[in-house]
């Protein structure tokens, strides 16, 4: 684990090395507060820390605030090390945003034991901070095939849409499955859940990184393609088809083939007066018609244009 030592005096801060070396940390060093707050915010940069109070451009506390009243920073578990042993330089310290202190010169056991509590502390930040994107995960994607879910990718296509206000269209893509209800009742809905996960591992490949790919609901997924016009629309939306049906769905006891029919509509000029729902209908209209028209193929709707 990396620890940064910060000390202006060259003999103390080697054999404070030393001895953290000795117990396996990678040690970072600096002389000065101002290089110490910028080694505690480089990305991937040293969580646990060990600075003297008393350095050239910022002092201890100095830093300990610099460091705090960085959000975009993960935490960093801050020992001050003091000659200074009155109950208000400590109390200045640990409010400055310390979250520990030693005094100088430092025993190597009660180092190391005080070291060990802040590594705790930051083990049980991280499966906090795990936990927290564990939920907001589960509470936008769907369970089953890890996509948006209808009301995540409904979100975003309405961001896409304010967003391309700025004079930049924005295109989505209804896509449905093919007879799924047969892969269901002739296969099992195993078999059935396999082939979602598959689809949606496709449709994820033949989209843009910028683009988002949501489970609208059952077999319904809805792809929102930013920077998409009228002119690019049919391409991209083939692309999708072929993905699909270029070649059979492996699952574990058999080989499906597999299409999707798509509604695909393109916005420009958008404005507030073209609604998710409209935009939504007509999507639905023109896969309506790609899915009587045989389906495994693709329905331009025409284009919607504010007024």
């Amino acid at each position: 684990m990396k620890i940064l030592v910060a000390d202006d005096d060259l003999v103390s801060r080697r054999l404070m090395e030393r001895v953290l070396q000795h117990s396996g940390y990678e040690v970072i060093t600096a002389d000065n507060g101002r290089q110490a707050v910028r080694e505690l915010s480089e990305p991937g940069g040293p969580r646990l820390a060990l600075i003297d109070w008393m350095m050239p451009e910022l002092d201890g506390p100095e830093v300990c605030r610099e460091v705090r009243s960085r959000s975009d920073c993960g935490y960093v578990y801050m020992l001050l090390l003091t000659s200074k042993e009155s109950s208000e330089d400590i109390v200045k310290g640990l409010q400055a945003g310390a979250d520990d202190y030693l005094t100088k010169p430092c025993r190597p056991a009660e180092l190391k034991a005080r070291l060990h509590t802040g590594r705790r502390i930051l083990q049980l930040e991280d499966r906090l901070v795990e936990a927290r994107e564990e939920m907001r995960f589960k509470a936008t994607h769907d369970a089953l095939t890890s996509l948006w879910d209808r009301g995540a990718i409904l979100t975003l296509l309405r961001n896409e849409l304010f967003r391309s206000i700025a004079d930049s269209p924005v295109s989505l893509l209804l896509c449905d499955v093919d007879h799924f209800k047969k892969i269901n009742d002739t296969h099992g809905h195993v078999a059935g859940d396999e082939v979602l996960g598959e689809l949606s591992t496709r449709l994820l490949e033949a989209v843009r990184r910028g683009d988002a790919v949501g489970r609208y609901g059952g077999e319904e997924f809805l792809v929102v393609l930013s920077d998409c016009s009228v002119v690019q629309l049919k391409e991209r939306a083939e692309q999708v088809r072929r993905a699909i049906s270029c070649c059979p769905f492996s699952t574990e006891h058999y080989s499906i083939p597999m299409s999707v029919s798509v509604g695909a509509v393109s916005i420009e000029n958008w404005d507030e007066s073209i609604t998710i729902e409209s935009i939504l209908k007509r999507a639905d209209a023109a896969l309506y018609e790609a899915k009587a028209a045989g389906r495994d193929q693709v329905v331009c709707a025409a284009t919607l244009v504010a007024a």
